[in-house]
């Protein structure tokens, strides 16, 4: 490259900020060691980038498109480097800069020490590790699923709709001086911190949809104390450091659990206590047990609030039922639930009449016989259901009572004094029963 000092060290960074927090910090603790460094990414304009780079640096510290641009432009020549450091690897593949990256790595000597860095390391991470570095060393500083003790976690259930409002709720406390809000989505970011300004509180957003100069802006404002409230997402966040930063608050859970470790560490750093809250809808606990399964330990819930929620789902209170009165069916509903099933199982079995409704003949009908409820009415008595019809025939028995009469009034004669046709009136009569019985 145009410069009597080539780049010896590359750190590749996912992010703006982190990439500008990095070179910070190579000029704060390099401030006597003469090395010489600067920083390159995209959204800027490249003219003052490539200036510094034509004067030479030890180390460059870039994102991964800027940094390709100007390889191909020729201002950036990696032939002489010796470290390679990869930061943030897990959010590089997150964030699909995987490609980015194997074109770099063809771009680099292939004698250099590489160095991975990560918050977390999946599986993924380490299999990539595995196909790019030479007999890597593992040195882990403390296990991935490990918080820190100093922070204080706690756990919000609350509706979707309510989330807005607990927010507020819980900022009018005035010993939260400023707090890191985390959304999953640049959208949501953007709504939530409009939904404080609207309420008297100072915030803004960050994400990848602002300009660099407005990131920039709101990250400082955030760190000077003028911005009490930053909301961000976890791309724009990742890697950021803030001093004394005492709150996180998770308006939605990550849907990776090794995300929620990265987000309450930007708290209770260097042995200072942190405070870390949550907030989880209904849609969300699948997220909360997957968080808690690789933390191994339970979020303390809060149930102190104006929008609780009972066990994760929204409080029902309980319906007052009046008892059934006890019967032969009597307990049939124990330990279901008490829903209009035990309200309409009363009236299947008499234990219970609608208003209005007379009981006709006094009698406990059972539930498997339901007609039954129409035949007591014609003649008093109860029939076989196989045979529902025979209680419209009861004028069989009116003949002997009719025979009776005559006889009584000594208008029947015997048989030998009958008219020739009252016998055949008679025997028609009775052919006529005989054959609606066997009808």
């Amino acid at each position: 490259m145009g410069g009597p000092r080539p780049i010896r060290a590359l750190v590749l960074t996912p992010t703006r900020e982190l990439a500008i927090q990095i070179d910070e910090s190579f000029g704060a603790y390099g401030k006597f060691t003469g090395i010489r460094h600067t920083v390159i990414f995209g959204g800027v304009p490249q003219h003052s980038q490539v200036q510094a780079l034509q004067k030479g640096v030890d180390v460059l510290v870039a994102t991964p498109g800027r940094l390709l641009d100007l390889i191909d432009q020729r201002y950036v020549h990696l032939q002489h480097l010796r470290y390679f450091v990869l930061d943030e690897a897990d959010r590089m593949l997150d964030m699909g800069f995987i490609h980015d990256i194997r074109k770099v790595l063809t771009k680099l000597p292939a004698k250099k020490h590489s160095l991975f860095f990560s918050a977390t390391m999946p599986l993924e991470i380490q299999k990539l590790a595995n196909t790019i570095l030479v007999n890597p060393l593992k040195v882990e500083v403390t296990p991935e699923i490990t918080t820190a003790e100093t922070v204080q976690q706690s756990l919000y259930f609350v509706e979707k709709k309510d989330k807005r409002s607990l927010l507020l709720h819980i900022l009018k406390d005035s010993s939260i001086p400023t707090a890191l809000v985390f959304t999953r989505t640049k959208h949501g970011a953007d709504k939530v911190a409009q939904g404080l300004v609207r309420a008297g509180i100072r915030a803004e957003a960050i994400h990848g949809n602002k300009s660099q100069n407005a990131r920039q802006r709101a990250l400082e404002n955030f760190k000077s104390r003028h911005t009490r409230i930053l909301v961000a997402t976890d791309i724009a966040a990742r890697g950021i450091d803030i001093d004394e930063l005492t709150h996180v608050i998770n308006f939605e859970l990550p849907n990776v659990p090794e995300t929620y470790v990265h987000r309450i560490g930007r708290t209770g750093r260097a042995g200072a206590s942190g405070t870390a809250l949550s907030f989880c809808d209904q849609e969300e606990q699948e997220y909360l047990r997957d968080i808690q399964k690789l933390i191994a330990r339970n979020i303390p819930v809060v149930e102190d609030h104006p929008h609780v929620m009972v066990g994760g789902l929204p409080y029902q209170p309980p319906v007052a039922i009046n008892p059934a009165p006890a019967g032969k069916n009597g307990g049939r509903q124990n330990g279901q639930q008490q829903s209009g099933r035990r309200q309409e199982a009363p009236r299947r079995n008499g234990e219970m009449k609608r208003a209005g409704e007379p009981q006709r003949n006094g009698e406990m009908k059972r539930p498997e016989q339901p007609k039954r409820r129409e035949e007591p009415k014609r003649n008093g008595e109860v029939k076989r259901s196989e045979e529902p019809k025979r209680s419209e025939e009861p004028k069989r028995r009116e003949e002997p009572k009719l025979s009776a009469k005559l006889r009584r009034n000594g208008e029947v004669k015997p048989p030998e004094e009958r008219k020739p046709y009252e016998p055949t009136d008679f025997s028609i009569k009775i052919n006529r029963s005989e054959g609606d019985e066997k009808w």
